[in-house]
């Protein structure tokens, strides 16, 4: 397949360099190599109780929930409720933060009342946040109070309408609002300009378990909040939110109540996946993030959002078994549909005309499912062009879709630019959606195509492998990967360690199923220091390397344990390979 992606650049991720007294004195307290120190430092850890902390994180570190401005009037207003028997309706997004966050607060409340009911918008009638459907429905049926999660904060229209309707909201959401706060009871969101919540990274689910935190500090029947820790740290998982701080440890607690007693319908999921949490102590967040997630979100991109809200709460194993299969075949029909659409894209890309020198790809086609666009558009960028992505499909009158951005480069900021031709737009730097007249779309692809020209740095163009350390070979100890392990979860401000070691010498090789190829690796000063290195779909490229340098080559990776009939060993899963000469020698 062609593809119009440069080379990767190598960065040194490191702030450390400036702290050499601090990594010394902690090198020396922890009795750890230097790397490991810098690594540590990287990671805002500075002195012995940092990483006591760090390494052993406790429940007694998550923050008091009244510290989330307006917490007081949330709880004061689901008591109320719970005490009037109001109809409490509970109402989150279709994806796997917000149908994680209605399972927790459905779950929990319907301990404390029975006048409760769970609302998941249609994806393709209602589109994302708070519909006037869904509001027309709680009026229909009596609602008093609704309680938002996941979505809400610039829903400023929608909230004065349930307010036409006698119907109050509280708002738990966590993306950045508006310049007007919606006129809700209480909205909850460490985003807010007015907030000094001391975590702002929380998930949509996690301001959700504040709250549930918070109403079991003050109702009358106590439970044990642990239960949800398994929903929340799917949620920090599959939001991509940072792993640091007090979603460092929710996520820590989940992710061990996943691998060691997780909920009926996530054991189900577990076992369709073969998810298998190898210590038996705590899941990873890649399964997390690639076995569980998809499926979760399989529900609402292909069929109903509300089958996945069932299985988290489901009690019966049948039941359960039945609905999971349900999904497993959404996730299954996912990737076929994924797949024809991303083939279909890249052929309408290269029809462009000098599509090769645009900044920007940007494609529509009416017949495209609307459930797949962002992650095709994530596929283009790592397969096809290197650069903002935009994928469009016909939605209801207009047409819309969702952008992914590169490293970098704030995609929002430019569509900001561009919207004088959008209906609607929302997201972040990253990610967005929109939507937009057809008639519209010739001008806005060639705004958005000056604007990305204009302001893209000539580096954000180059894709990008952010290493931790310079590291020769020998450096790599069965106690060293010990003790970076203990560095998991890892995720966003937290990544799995990448390293380079340049040169590394190939002493042997052999290539596996014709394209992925295994590598024997060697360091030039420990000739007995070899490692095994896995790269995949590249081995072509590697072996032409290897014949131009001699079998000498700079490699960036990480580490893994790889456990094959009993035996366990460390193995390099290669990153990127080039020339010796081309980034910098250890």
């Amino acid at each position: 397949m062609p593809h119009f992606i440069p080379p990767k650049q190598w960065k040194h991720r490191s702030v450390a360099a400036a702290n050499q007294p601090i990594i010394d004195s902690l090198s020396t307290s922890l009795k750890v190599d230097e790397f490991i120190a810098k690594l540590l430092v990287d990671r805002n850890i500075h002195t012995f109780e940092d990483a006591k902390s760090f390494f052993r994180p406790t429940l007694n570190d998550l923050l008091d929930p009244f510290l989330l401005k307006d917490m007081d009037k949330a709880v004061v207003r689901v008591q109320e409720a719970i005490a009037k028997q109001q109809k409490i309706m509970v109402y989150g997004d279709y994806d796997v933060d917000g149908t994680t966050s209605v399972a927790l607060m459905y779950s929990y409340l319907k301990i404390h009342t029975s006048a409760i009911e769970y609302y998941i918008p249609d994806r393709y009638k209602e589109g994302y946040g708070i519909s006037t459907q869904g509001i027309d429905y709680a009026a229909a049926n009596n609602f008093s109070l609704i309680i938002a999660l996941d979505c809400g904060i610039k829903s400023t229209d929608k909230v004065e309408y349930a307010s036409s309707k006698n119907i109050d909201f509280i708002i738990c959401d966590h993306h950045l609002p508006g310049d007007t706060i919606p006129a809700a009871v209480a909205v909850l969101d460490p985003k807010r300009t007015d907030c000094d919540y001391p975590c702002k990274h929380l998930s949509g689910c996690g301001v959700g378990f504040k709250l549930l935190q918070a109403l079991n500090h003050t109702l009358t029947l106590k439970v044990d909040t642990t239960e949800w820790l398994d929903l929340v740290a799917i949620s920090i998982c599959a939001d991509i939110v940072p792993i640091v701080e007090e979603n460092r440890v929710l996520c820590t607690f989940g992710l061990q109540k996943i691998a060691q007693a997780p909920r009926l319908g996530i054991k189900i999921l577990m076992d369709i996946a073969g998810m298998e949490c190898v210590d038996g102590l705590s899941a990873s967040v890649e399964d997390v993030v690639f076995k569980i997630a998809p499926r979760i979100n399989a529900a609402g991109r292909i069929d109903k959002a509300t089958k996945a809200v069932e299985l988290l709460l489901c009690e019966d194993k049948e039941t359960a078994s039945e609905v999971a299969a349900k999904i497993n075949q959404d996730n299954n029909s996912r990737k076929e549909i994924q797949e024809e659409t991303i083939q279909e894209a890249i052929a309408l890309a290269l029809q462009k005309q000098d599509f090769a020198n645009l900044h920007t790809t940007i494609l529509y086609s009416p017949k495209w499912h609307k459930g797949v666009v962002g992650i095709v558009a994530s596929k283009l960028i790592e397969n096809l062009a290197y650069r903002p992505t935009i994928i469009l499909t016909q939605s209801g009158d207009y047409i819309g879709g969702s952008a992914r951005s590169v490293e970098g480069f704030d995609l929002y900021v430019a569509l900001e630019e561009c919207a004088e031709y959008l209906e609607q737009f929302g997201g972040h730097a990253h990610a967005a959606g929109m939507t937009l007249k057809l008639e519209n779309l010739p001008h806005f692809e060639k705004k958005l195509e000056e604007v990305v020209k204009r302001t893209m740095l000539p580096q954000q163009r180059i894709p990008t492998i952010n290493y931790d350390a310079a590291i020769r070979l020998d450096s790599i100890t069965d106690k060293n990967y010990r003790i970076m392990q203990q560095f998991a979860p890892f995720g966003p401000s937290n990544m799995r360690p990448i390293f380079i070691s340049n040169p590394s010498y190939v002493s042997d090789y052999r290539i596996l199923a014709q394209k992925h190829i295994k590598l024997i690796l060697m360091d030039k000063e420990t000739p007995t220091c070899k490692y095994e290195a896995l790269s995949f779909n590249n081995a072509k490229e590697i072996i032409q390397l290897m014949d131009k340098s001699h079998k000498q080559i700079a490699i960036s990776y990480t580490l893994e344990e790889n456990n094959w009939m009993g035996k366990k060993s460390l193995q390099l899963m290669l990153r990127d390979v080039k020339e010796t000469n081309a980034t910098q020698s250890i």
